[in-house]
């Protein structure tokens, strides 16, 4: 495990100092991207940002730009581990130039299908690859004292219902595929965070799981803090005994579960206060290794030598690295190295010259008279199509709502059904008179996550965005 600068006995006569408010106002985040600043126990503001492929900053605002880093999956393309931790290091540049202590990355969930939205921002179908190079990573930014947080943590591969799916997956897969590349990471590099996913496994959602405790904590010796991705916290007393250390986002008031619930729940004794001051010392952890403590020197504060000007640079060469060409040796026109072969009576294009066995003495073949047709029968009439002949047309379609727009079937999307069209105009009045099909209309019928975005609630309101 990466060393502590401030030792963890310091930590712990902090964590004393805290009533038991001022420890719960901590497991919640004080706003959408940071967590509360605690004066009594020299806690300034942590801030997150996201992300993956660069590091967005707290504004979202097109005037603060940033360095846009190659996908990871391109990142995994390159099959070089020195270049991704060099990566890893420029984004840990780009995290200090806006004020970032915590970049939501590595996202080191697999590519398991080819539907999954958010692969782009996952390294690999193969866990070893994505293990190899998640390590990498998360060295380049953690060797500049910036936390990477790994995540999701774990089996948040799909796209269909992704918030609340409950993977079913047994032991020898869920430790060799889905687990590994977080054991390496957790292991090797030390990482400093990990993000419980939206789903469950196995029958508990992951902000309650067991496995945070019997795996991260109990096998691997975590020390590093566990948050929720965001809005996945759903409940105050299971998530509480979990080894779930922050819900995010914030405040508590608004996004829950914690809170007042909890400070109650621990005053009833239906929460142990152990729990709670375990949280808070995983915390404070965190903010030590990123320098956000008072008197605690970060775990390294050398940031990379590239200047804004190498920037550019250094990205097209990363991704001119994730470039795959298949190529021959040698000559690239024929296997093997050898130059080509012409024929002898080949045409310059290499191709033998084709003369039709009937052809004219200009070249072209003989042409037919255009009153014949071939085998002497007399040329068909012309035909002339009259409006509504021919088979049928599909009905007309429109969306009831205009911004869902049909994505899988050129008449209905998953989870809409076809109805007759109470709007009927002139046209569509004609055109049943002349037996043409009526037009129809798209309804809801039920709720598919094809249609609605996992995490929406049709037509009302939505959950916040999600890391």
């Amino acid at each position: 495990m990466t060393p502590l600068t401030d030792g963890g006995a310091d930590l712990r006569s902090r964590v004393a100092r805290l009533s038991l408010e001022q420890k719960v106002r901590l497991l919640t985040g004080a706003d959408f991207w940071a967590l509360y600043p605690e004066p009594e126990v020299g806690l300034r503001r942590v801030v997150l940002s996201d992300g993956p492929a660069g590091v967005r900053g707290e504004t979202w605002d097109e005037r603060d730009t940033s360095a846009n880093v190659p996908s990871p999956t391109a990142l995994a393309a390159t099959w070089d581990c020195g270049r991704v931790e060099a990566i890893g290091r420029l984004l840990a540049a780009e995290a200090r130039r806006k004020g970032v202590d915590v970049v939501l990355a590595p996202t080191v969930n697999l590519h398991r299908t080819p539907f999954g939205g958010r692969h782009f921002e996952c390294f690999s179908e193969d866990p070893l690859l994505t293990a190899r190079v998640g390590v990498a990573y998360v060295r380049g930014l953690q060797g500049c004292g910036v936390g990477a947080t790994v995540k999701h943590f774990v089996g948040n591969d799909s796209e269909t219902e992704r918030m609340t799916v409950d993977v079913r997956i047994d032991e020898r897969t869920l430790r060799e595929l889905y687990l590994a590349p977080f054991e390496a990471i957790v292991r090797e590099a030390g990482a400093w965070a990990v993000m419980a996913a939206y789903n469950g496994v196995n029958g508990a959602t992951m902000t309650e799981s067991p496995l945070l405790r019997a795996i991260l904590h109990d096998e691997w010796g975590y020390d590093g803090l566990v948050m929720s991705d965001w809005t996945a916290a759903r409940s105050a007393e299971p998530a509480a005994r979990a080894a779930l250390d922050l819900a995010m986002p914030g405040p508590a008031s608004r996004f829950g579960p914690w809170g007042d619930a909890l400070v109650t729940a621990v005053q009833e004794g239906r929460v142990d206060e152990a729990l709670i001051d375990d949280k808070v010392l995983r915390i404070l952890r965190l903010a030590a290794r990123v320098g956000g403590l008072d008197d605690a020197v970060p775990v390294s504060s050398v940031l990379t030598d590239t200047g804004p000007a190498d920037i550019p640079r250094e990205l097209r060469a990363t991704a001119a690295a994730s470039f795959v060409l298949a190529r021959n040796e040698g000559s690239s026109a024929s296997p093997g190295g050898r130059p080509p072969q012409t024929p002898p009576d080949a045409s310059p294009g290499g191709r033998p010259p084709q003369t039709p066995p009937d052809a004219s003495p200009g070249g072209r073949p003989p042409q037919t008279p255009p009153d014949a047709s071939p085998g002497g029968r007399p040329p068909r009439p012309p035909r002339t199509l009259a409006r509504g002949d021919g088979p049928p047309r599909p009905p007309r379609t429109r969306l009831a709502d205009p911004t869902m727009p049909s994505l899988f079937s050129p008449l209905t999307a998953p989870g809409w059904a076809a109805s007759p069209s109470s709007a009927r105009t002139p046209r569509s009045r004609a055109r049943s008179a002349a037996g043409a099909p009526r037009s129809s209309r798209l309804t809801r019928s039920h709720r598919s996550t094809a249609c609605v975005p996992p995490g929406w609630t049709w037509r009302s309101r939505r959950e916040p965005w999600a890391t």
